[in-house]
């Protein structure tokens, strides 16, 4: 009996076990990469905090993945449309949209067209940020504390607008809470987004604007407009100077947050993968840094820590919605 020659043997075992890992290297690759470009659906309109949240995600996101990732502005109804056709959307196809509670905890609660719903048609895929509101005012309005501005709006009800970037939105909602609980007339004023309502706000066509921090501390900071309040249980690191509601005498704190979700069409183990995905790029040192340049506190979640944190966040908000008997 001929035995074996070693090194031809040898040959054969290394030439086995670099095939075996470029299959893993592939079987890899794959698992990180898409068949198509991925689309990220923004219910709001450019310049928003909601859309710069998709952006800066979605640029790091595109070279992870291997595919383009488009950002797909889609306004309308507060963020429901794009809700409305997210859920509609074929399990062949790469789609996610990234959404805050106003779509997927308030309207639920007031809306009864939404045609959607909430918890059925989507999976949450990964919470990224968290943010506060700040309540801002024109610089043609001579107020510069909360409590003067208070005493203003009950002196002027009929003047007394609050601008908003969104009917139904969370600033909406928000404004609402602050006009109870102060016991001033409020006549909320929804806009097609944040980039009209900050315009009006600084010509004077609107005394009062609420909306994300990030949105209008830049404006603040260049003088603009002047923010009197911030909604945080504590005052904001990007802006140390400006008291909270509580400071300012007004007992009231809320904050938001900005998470992707899947259809529920999508297959499971593609939304493992996108979620696991935008785990890595929120852990990014740069994506860190350009959350905060934005003024937005960045959040890295497992996608089981999304769910808890909504299903927290819906338990301690429903009764609060429902408590203010708001009708769109």
């Amino acid at each position: 009996m001929l035995s074996p020659n070693p090194p031809i043997t040898r040959r054969l075992a290394g030439l086995l076990a670099a095939a075996g890992l470029m299959a893993s290297i592939a079987t890899g690759v794959s698992a990180q990469t898409l068949d198509s470009p991925l689309h990220i659906v923004v219910g709001y309109a450019p310049g928003g905090a909601t859309d710069r949240v998709a952006r800066i995600v979605g640029e790091k996101l595109g070279a992870k993945l291997g595919v383009p990732v488009i950002v797909d502005n889609k306004p309308g109804a507060g963020g429901r449309l794009a809700a409305q056709q997210v859920k509609l959307t074929p399990a062949n196809q790469n789609v996610l949209m990234l959404a805050n509670p106003a779509v997927m905890v308030v309207a639920p609660l007031v809306f009864k067209d939404n045609n959607y719903d909430a918890e059925r048609d989507f999976v949450p895929v990964s919470h990224v940020n968290a943010y506060d509101f700040a309540l801002s005012v024109s610089p043609h309005l001579p107020v510069r504390e909360l409590n003067h501005l208070l005493a203003w709006m009950r002196a002027n009800p009929l003047q007394a607008n609050v601008g908003v970037p969104a009917t139904g939105s969370l600033p909406h909602f928000f404004g609402l809470m602050v006009g109870e609980k102060a016991k001033v007339q409020t006549q909320v004023i929804g806009y097609r987004g944040s980039a009209p309502l900050l315009n009006d706000l600084i010509g004077g066509q609107v005394p009062i604007a609420i909306d994300t921090e990030d949105v209008v501390l830049p404006q603040h900071n260049a003088g603009k407009l002047r923010i009197l309040a911030i909604s945080g249980e504590k005052r904001s690191p990007f802006a140390p100077n400006i008291p909270t509601f509580k400071e300012a005498g007004l007992d009231l704190s809320a904050t938001g947050w900005n998470t992707f979700f899947a259809p529920a069409t999508m297959p499971k183990e593609k939304i493992e993968r996108l979620s696991n995905a935008i785990r890595e790029v929120m852990q990014d040192p740069d994506t860190q840094r350009k959350f905060k340049d934005s003024g937005m506190t960045p959040v890295v979640s497992t996608q089981a820590q999304t769910a808890a944190m909504l299903k927290a966040y819906k338990t301690q908000w429903a009764p609060v919605v429902q408590k203010s008997g708001y009708q769109p």
